[in-house]
């Protein structure tokens, strides 16, 4: 069993999985920092790279006891290199290239439109034949892709101004039509 400690910090989510053999998904845990910017009616760059630097170690080591491992137990570190919010980006590379280095492990750096692209692949656990056709739709992306082979995408359409997952958000500030764009509000 080889298992993968994954972070993610590329928006407002301080996000870190351990997957077992590239498919299981042994963790995931999520810590939201909805209420910390709904304020400010969207996302502060700054204040989720603060955020971030607080739960990152704590998330971490969560993920790793909810699967119950080690990080001798982990064969490489994977992390979301971009694209996303510079400095909430930085805090997890940081971390990332901190924890591979000091365990001699490799660092895997993980493109987050192709984590977009491939996880629905990962999660409903079915292989995928190229080409085909992704539509990603998040909080920053709202975008059509035709995958050749992995890590060759292209663009073929996307929104010019707001992501669709963004405009959602700003229509149903301040219970507009009474939604929050967030599951379980």
């Amino acid at each position: 069993m080889t298992l993968i400690l994954g972070i993610d910090t590329s928006c407002d989510d301080t996000s870190c999985a351990v997957a077992s053999d590239g498919r299981e998904i042994l963790s995931n845990v999520v810590l939201s920092q909805i209420a910390d910017h709904s304020e400010f009616g969207g996302v502060v760059p700054e204040i989720a790279c603060r955020k971030h630097i607080e739960n990152i170690v704590p998330v971490v080591r969560k993920a790793l006891s909810d699967a119950d491992c080690t990080l001798a137990d982990c064969a490489a570190i994977a992390v979301t290199q971009g694209p996303g919010l510079v400095g909430a980006l930085l805090v997890g590379i940081g971390v990332a290239k901190a924890v591979a280095y000091s365990r001699g492990l490799p660092l895997v750096p993980v493109n987050h439109l192709e984590g977009h692209i491939i996880s629905p692949f990962l999660a409903a656990a079915v292989e995928y034949e190229f080409p085909f056709v992704s539509l990603v739709v998040s909080g920053g992306h709202t975008s059509l892709y035709v995958a050749s082979d992995l890590g060759k995408y292209e663009l073929r359409g996307r929104t010019v101004d707001d992501a669709a997952g963004e405009a959602f958000d700003k229509g149903s500030k301040g219970a507009l039509v009474g939604l929050s764009g967030r599951p379980g509000d």
